[in-house]
């Protein structure tokens, strides 16, 4: 974006500021990567069709060998700290669900 040639050895620091400084800030990713993620879930909450069945369902058969997989409610219940029967309560007012995306997208940016 800035065309800074190879040859002149900057620091991706460097390079990141310079960009800062002519765009401005921005979202860290990690907190888009939580808004967006938050805000599909209360969407499939909300409405009834084939994603809300697939989030919140269970695929019959035996588990595999090996750590658990990590599903999206865990990610959920851990950016916002509430159970699921909450976070089910709380996705379907829309105006009070916008408030927990706001307030655990903004919160620390660790994947944990």
């Amino acid at each position: 974006m800035l065309r800074v040639p190879y040859l002149e050895h900057s620091t991706n620091k460097a390079i990141l500021e310079e960009l800062e400084d002519q765009a401005g800030g921005e979202e860290p990713l990690l907190s888009n990567v939580k808004r967006r993620k938050l805000s599909w879930f209360g969407h499939t909450v909300r409405h009834d069709n084939p994603c809300k069945t697939v989030m919140q369902g269970s695929v019959e058969g035996q588990r595999r060998r090996g750590r658990q997989k990590e599903l999206w409610q865990d990610n959920i219940k851990e950016w916002t700290g509430l159970d699921l029967n909450s976070l089910l309560e709380k996705a379907r007012d829309l105006d009070e669900w916008r408030k927990v995306v706001k307030s655990a997208s903004l919160m620390s940016t660790s994947w944990s």
